[in-house]
């Protein structure tokens, strides 16, 4: 089922929409511009044609009338209306007339028709209850009603040319359909392509045809795909021999000072700087571990939360006060968000402590954003310390960045931040600092619920 609605993504694709409406909007005044063009060229030859016979079925009718022999008109009048649909009628003044509608059309018609026959021609579209295209001319004396049947003078209606233009409304609307998507089509490979490549995936190659532009672009983003994986490959080779060239004389380093006589404080300092070393090391492999070795589970986010609050509460300098949403479940991988929370608690021992205590306060919450529908996650981690600057947020989680005021009395590598988000962007999640209203420094991170 869900690979049958991938078929159908490029329908919830912003810019196809966009190009679609374009389109459409375009060819649709492009209609109504050419349908007016057509109109008003169309009417005068078309009000001639129709003028030119009305006035030849009066002048015919008024002849045949006036040379038939009194007792032959009966005979002519039930034929003409038999088979032509004229009716002729004697002028009277009681009859009750209704007027033709004015329309541009019909004053065009009837300026047409009074030229031939005179400005005394008169013209109705009811008279005596009776519908029709009623027409006036004179035998000697007598003065006669001739009728028509409407369709005869009626030009296009306004109902044929709306069947006209939603026919060819429907097929252009498919067209700017197919054209869209034929726009979109490459676009949205790309799009999803490079979605792949920021979460660490190898995209599949992008097909290398169809226009030149086209072409070259995509034969361009497989070429950058391939120089990536190369760099990744390379660069797990350097980071594997990074690991292994400086631990190991820090192992040995490690070992003289356990054997070496010295005083208890300078043993312990330089322990501490040794230790202090491999924990920077461990930080620059963390940061740059290829995206690809990174792989997802669905794991319970509230028992993973649980142990990291149970694990950093053993430490002497922390106490942490959780809300935590039971039987949370996400799509990720424990390993590295587990490293996230005890980054951001390592973060707040180093930086965060309860100004005049050795102690970090922190609240831990973690919740939904909609409760109901159990959708999106808000995790909120604050600490009670002095804060930083607010102009050193925006920079806090640059690669090797410290604020370097209240918070420059600790060490650090300045990538702890930087991993944390890092990881929170590859969970498809994103993470917010900032400085609390009331004291402290907050971190909040939102990521997609399973």
């Amino acid at each position: 089922m869900r690979s049958y609605l991938n078929n159908f993504e490029w329908l919830r694709s912003g810019l196809f929409w966009r190009t679609f409406f374009l389109l459409a909007i375009l060819v649709m005044g492009s209609m109504a511009t050419w349908f007016a063009s057509f109109r008003m060229v169309e009417r005068a030859p078309r009000t001639q044609q129709i003028a030119a016979q009305v006035v030849s079925i009066v002048t015919i009718t008024r002849a045949a009338l006036t040379h038939s022999a009194p007792d032959k008109r009966r005979e002519l009048l039930f034929d003409l209306a038999s088979n032509d649909g004229i009716r002729v009628y004697l002028l009277e003044d009681t009859d009750d007339i209704e007027e033709q509608d004015a329309t541009p059309a019909f004053e065009e018609l009837r300026v047409a028709i009074q030229r031939k026959l005179g400005k005394a021609t008169r013209f109705a579209k009811n008279m005596n209850d009776v519908d029709g295209f009623w027409i006036s001319f004179d035998i000697d004396e007598d003065r006669y009603w001739l009728r028509l049947d409407q369709e005869r003078i009626e030009q296009t209606t306004g109902i044929q040319v709306l069947g006209w233009a939603a026919v060819t409304l429907f097929l252009t609307l498919i067209g700017a359909a197919i054209i869209s998507k034929l726009i979109n089509d490459p676009l949205a490979r790309i799009s999803n392509a490079a979605r792949m490549l920021a979460k660490g995936k190898i995209p599949q190659p992008l097909p290398e045809k169809g226009p030149k532009e086209i072409k070259e672009t995509n034969n361009s983003f497989n070429r950058m795909v391939e120089d990536l994986e190369r760099i990744e490959s390379d660069r797990a080779i350097i980071l594997a021999g990074i690991s292994h060239d400086l631990r190991t004389p820090l192992a040995r380093m490690q070992l003289e000072v356990e054997m070496a006589s010295l005083s208890e404080d300078s043993r312990q300092g330089m322990q501490s700087d040794l230790g202090q070393m491999d924990d920077i090391i461990g930080q620059f492999l963390d940061y740059a571990k290829p995206l690809a070795t990174v792989t997802f589970d669905t794991i319970n986010l509230s028992e993973l939360l649980g142990r990291v609050v149970e694990e950093s509460s053993r430490l002497h300098d922390v106490q942490i006060r959780s809300a935590i949403t039971a039987d949370i479940h996400i799509s990720g991988n424990a390993v590295e968000l587990k490293r996230v929370f005890h980054n951001l608690i390592e973060n707040a021992r180093r930086y965060g402590k309860t100004p005049g205590t050795d102690i970090v306060k922190i609240d831990l919450q973690c919740t939904y954003k909609n409760k109901e529908k159990k959708q999106g996650l808000y995790i909120n981690l604050r600490d009670y310390g002095v804060g930083v600057e607010n102009e050193d947020i925006s920079r806090l989680m640059r690669p090797f960045t410290r604020a370097d005021t209240s918070r420059s009395q600790a060490n650090g590598s300045g990538l702890g931040l930087a991993i944390v988000e890092k990881i929170i962007k590859r969970h498809g999640g994103r993470l917010r600092i900032s400085n609390h209203a009331k004291g402290g420094f907050v971190a909040l991170i939102a990521l997609p619920s399973s």
